[in-house]
């Protein structure tokens, strides 16, 4: 399967050479393909997968193309990559238009994660505890915020059985930008009370 991946990648580059030069390296278990490190594109058991973004998603949706998956410890994880078929290697100004659009796609989320903090720099969160997250596939602060503490938490639960109401306050703080002490006490309450509700239903 090496081989045919190799082949593949080779393929790409060819394909792809107007776009920069294209490098990779070992990930997912297959190989990820990238343009001044920015990475667009990856090859799995020896297929390309492109990565989608707003501009190609409907591209891939109507041609019902396959997104990668991949196993991490034992649970199938969806990425957001789709399958670049036969018929889309027959049409190259289109498999070049596409990968552009990836590419660009890819710079552009590069760049905003730069603006970001990183998780383990809000109050509260420890390098741990963003790895867990990033586990929980929360790896950003809008990410964590749309979810909110008690979503939030649930994911953590799912990765790490271990956390208790003390992460929970602490996702709290980091999404009020404060530490968890400074918590208002009706809401550190309501956090306290909801977490034991929870606790107990799923004692049962």
């Amino acid at each position: 399967m090496k081989v045919k991946s190799y082949t593949r990648i080779h393929q790409s580059q060819e394909y792809l050479a107007s776009l920069g030069k294209v490098g990779y390296r070992s990930q997912f278990g297959g190989y990820s393909l990238a343009i001044e490190e920015v990475v667009f594109a990856i090859v799995s058991q020896g297929e390309l997968y492109l990565r989608a973004s707003e501009e190609t998603a409907t591209y891939f949706v109507n041609k019902a193309s396959a997104p990668l998956i991949y196993s991490k410890r034992g649970r199938p994880v969806i990425l957001n990559y789709f399958r670049v078929d036969e018929a889309l290697w027959q049409d190259p100004p289109k498999l070049l238009e596409l990968s552009s659009r990836a590419l660009l796609a890819a710079r552009r989320e590069r760049l905003l994660r730069k603006k970001q903090k990183r998780l383990k720099d809000l109050p509260n969160l420890t390098g741990n505890i963003e790895i867990w997250l990033w586990e929980a596939g929360i790896s950003d602060f809008r990410t964590l915020k749309a979810y909110g503490a008690k979503r939030s938490w649930i994911k953590l639960r799912g990765v790490k059985k271990s956390v208790g109401v003390k992460i929970l306050l602490a996702l709290a703080g980091a999404i009020d930008g404060i530490h968890e002490a400074a918590l208002p006490a009706l809401r550190r309450q309501e956090l306290v009370d909801w977490y034991h509700r929870y606790e107990q239903r799923n004692r049962r």
